[in-house]
């Protein structure tokens, strides 16, 4: 199986390019019995529970950190993994928290090859839908995802 993960918040702009991708996704059917397309939003949780059992696992999100708005990020997920600290709040608990716990707690059920795209955001702000640059790279990563799918899906047993 095949997760594909899309994280963020549709009513601050650019956080929601994750969920774009996701759209996107499926709207080229691109979801099956050996591939799962989820809108996470901002549950971490939600992260873990989904990769579990999963193979492969992508997961897209949008990225704060001066760069030119539009900026894609490929990164294997081991590299950004962090180990989770308690907060406030559930939102704390992130994706990058949710892969160091879920293969804490699922071990061998839980993903060796996960890739995590960032797309680098121009506005944060309360607002809905994307900014020109963001959208576009969207659409980018989108694709490069559904590559990603078919490369995965090749080497999955029939």
């Amino acid at each position: 199986m095949i997760g594909v993960i899309g994280c963020g918040n549709p009513n601050r702009q650019d956080d929601g390019v994750g969920l774009q991708v996701i759209r996107e996704l499926k709207h080229r059917n691109l979801e099956g019995p050996k591939v799962k397309l989820l809108d996470a939003g901002t549950d971490g949780m939600s992260v873990m529970f989904a990769a579990r059992g999963c193979t492969s696992l992508i997961v897209v999100d949008a990225a704060k950190t001066g760069v030119k708005p539009g900026a894609i990020y490929e990164v294997p997920g081991a590299a950004l993994e962090r180990s989770y600290t308690p907060g406030l709040n559930l939102h704390d608990f992130r994706w990058d928290a949710a892969l160091h716990a879920g293969r804490q707690i699922f071990r061998q059920d839980f993903p060796d090859d996960v890739t995590v795209f960032l797309i680098e955001a121009k506005e944060l702000g309360f607002g809905i839908g994307l900014s020109d640059d963001v959208a576009a790279s969207a659409s980018k990563v989108s694709r490069r995802v559904e590559m990603l799918i078919v490369e995965r899906l090749a080497r999955l047993p029939a």
